[in-house]
This record gives C-alpha cells, structure tokens and sequence, in this order.
C-alpha cells in the first residue's frame, strides 16, 4: 500500500456547490417534465469525485447482450457527466486512487461476497464492462468518483440491480484479505437514491483495517446503479473516511437527466 493510502486525508472544510449545478442542469431540461419528478427537491445526503473518458476502440458491432436501441457512440459520449456538473473542486482524475489496488483488490471465503469485491475494484456493478466510463477527483478530500453508462439490456441490467439489491442480507459483512495480507472488515448496507428512472439501487460499503504499522484505516463506497428507460449508468463515490452522500445524490439526479435529454434529441433528431 503506498504512502498516500495509509496517510490521513486532508478533510474538507468547504461544502461542494451541488445544488447550483443541479439547478442549472435542471433548467437544461424542463421540457423533460420538470426536476421535482426525478427528485430534485429531495434534500442533498452526499458528496464525492469524479472525470477522464476512458472509452473502448470504437466498433460497428453491438456487444454482447446489448440492446438494438443501444445509444450511438455520440449519444453515450454525451451522456457521461463532467467536472462542471458537480462544481467545484471536481476535477479530471489523474488515475486510479491508491486505495483501489490497496484495500478493493481483496479475496474473500464467503464466496457470494466475492463478485462484488471483483465488481468495485473492475466497476463492472451491472455485471459487464461499461461502454464508456469517466473519473473525477476532489483534491480536497482525496475522493474519487467514477461514473460508467452500461450497454446492457434493460432486463439484463434489471437483474444486476437485483443483484445488488441482495447483497445488504447476503454480505451484510465479512472478512476480506488484501495482497498484501492485510485482513479487512467488510460491510454491506443498503442506501437511499433519488427517486429517478425506472429502477435504481443504492450502497454504501466500508472496508475497515488496520495496517502494519498499526494505522486504522477506512475506506467508505457510496454505490448507485440506474436504469432510465433502454439505458443504464453505475457510480461509485468512495475515499478514505467518510463519505458524505451529497456529490453521489447529485450524480444520480444529473444522470438520469442527461440520459433522458440524450434520449430525447436523438428522437427530435431522427
């Protein structure tokens, strides 16, 4: 584990301007209804990192499992969110933070709770690889947010929401060992989302240990998977310490709004 992981972070002193930038998101999509019906007006309970575009090679053929109404590379392109949805100081990672290889890559004996360690540390949260993904990283907090769009049918992203659903009864805790050996305390519960899109699911997971040097440390998973209509996204929002719930919430809420406007200029536009 690197030093960087088992410092303390600097914690944040500032509160992260979400709702302004919900607001102007919001103001983007009246014509889709209005904000209050994709959970706009739920009080904030988050907060979190995020964006770089990590895109596969562009293909003509749909992959496995996908949909005929899958989102053109443009569309899904679009769709992702960037630094300036969530303000700042949100900003484009510079790469995977240290404590995803330092206490995510883990083995675990429960082996119903194992596909979700594999899940979080390869964010493949609707059980396959995202079409396209973004990071984003507070520098404030040391917090790290990444956010994929999933090109999966929505009865298969369906049943990886169910998924996810059982894990707070199924993992509700236990022990993981990380490469290094490190043995980790391992917790499941389930967490509540913006009522946004057709199905969604929330977590919150904490993996707690304690290093060789006898330093504690805990990393904190917000979870989020949503499927509005044919189309999916998955974000987690984790760092060292506490999680507030703030930028997940506001993540999920612009999401689904930019999944649905996407949705609708492609129809305008045929």
């Amino acid at each position: 584990m690197t030093a960087r992981a088992r410092g303390a972070l600097p914690t944040r002193t500032g509160a992260i301007p979400v709702r302004g930038a919900l607001l102007a998101s919001c103001a983007l999509t009246l014509a889709l209804g209005g904000c209050a019906t994709l959970g706009l007006e739920h009080p904030p309970t988050a907060r979190q990192p995020l964006p770089t575009i990590e895109k596969p090679p562009p293909s003509s053929k749909s992959a496995p499992g996908t949909d005929k109404a899958l989102l053109t590379d443009a569309q899904a392109q679009n769709a992702l969110l960037t630094e300036t949805d969530l303000g700042a100081p949100w900003t484009a990672t510079h790469g995977a933070a240290t404590w995803r290889d330092g206490m995510l890559k883990a083995t675990t004996d429960a082996g119903q709770c194992q596909p979700l360690l594999d899940a979080l540390y390869a964010d493949t949260l609707l059980r396959a690889p995202a079409r396209v993904a973004v990071g984003l990283d507070d520098p404030d907090s040391g917090a790290q947010l990444r956010y994929q769009i999933a090109a999966r049918r929505p009865s298969d992203v369906d049943a990886a929401l169910t998924w996810l659903g059982t894990m707070p009864a199924d993992c509700a805790r236990f022990t993981a060992r990380t490469q290094t050996g490190l043995v980790e305390d391992v917790r499941v519960n389930s967490a509540p989302l913006p009522e946004v899109g057709d199905k969604r699911q929330g977590l919150r997971v904490t993996v707690a240990t304690t290093t060789d040097d006898d330093q504690d440390l805990l990393l904190t998973l917000d979870v989020a998977a949503v499927r509005v209509g044919q189309d999916a996204f998955a974000l987690t929002n984790g760092g060292l310490g506490d999680v507030p719930n703030d930028a997940t919430q506001a993540a999920v809420q612009i999401g689904a709004l930019r999944l649905a406007d996407v949705r609708k200029q492609g129809r305008v536009q045929v």
